[in-house]
């Protein structure tokens, strides 16, 4: 299977991509919410505004944990070999980071929905 993204960046570094994504989602969300509510910006910009502002940043970060779900799966092997990757083999070391990078990708995606629920049930700042 041909990819546009070359196998040189399944490194150790993508392991921590997915977590990475998630906890700077979550700071932005929530500052972006503060700061909003204890600024309280001119009539103009509304917490709808927000809440769009939020919910685009929501999408791309959810994007990129599935893109980082997607090298994790080719760098598995896309499923082929199955767990636990126990040998002390540069082959099982690969499929074991891309099997533990899938599972953390996974939890990240879980994560990054988990914490844009409040978008859909806050409506305002409250006093």
């Amino acid at each position: 299977m041909k990819s546009f993204i070359p196998k040189e960046v399944e490194t150790l570094w993508t392991l921590f991509t997915a977590p990475t994504v998630w906890a700077l989602h979550f700071v932005v969300c929530y500052a972006t919410v503060a700061v909003f509510c204890a600024k309280r910006l001119p009539a103009s910009f509304t917490f709808d505004d927000v809440r769009v502002v939020l919910v685009v940043v929501t999408l791309l970060a959810l994007a990129m944990i599935v893109l980082s779900a997607f090298l994790a799966w080719r760098q598995w092997g896309f499923g082929s070999g199955d767990p636990p990757h126990d040998e002390p083999t540069r082959e099982d070391r690969r499929y074991f980071q891309g099997f533990a990078t899938l599972l953390l990708s996974g939890l990240s995606f879980a994560a990054v929905a988990y914490a844009a629920i409040p978008l859909i049930f806050i409506a305002e700042c409250q006093p």
